[in-house]
């Protein structure tokens, strides 16, 4: 598998992951349950790492064009 594949496959199972984690603290919340504060934040490492590979899929475009020409 080449890199921008592998790019993109983190990037798809990474916003899975992400889901998940939000849909479980507002499901817990919904329940009536208070989580730890610290659960709030397992959100934001999937979140950064999205932001990561999210940017490199955006300028990939952008600098296969400039490499084309």
């Amino acid at each position: 598998m080449n890199w921008n594949k592998w790019i993109r496959q983190t990037h798809r199972w990474l916003s899975i992951v992400f889901t998940v984690i939000v849909v479980a603290i507002f499901a817990a919340l919904g329940l009536g349950k208070q989580p730890a504060e610290w659960v709030y934040f397992l959100p934001l490492f999937p979140l950064a790492l999205m932001l990561l590979t999210g940017l490199y899929l955006f300028a990939l475009p952008y600098v296969s064009k400039s490499r084309d020409r």
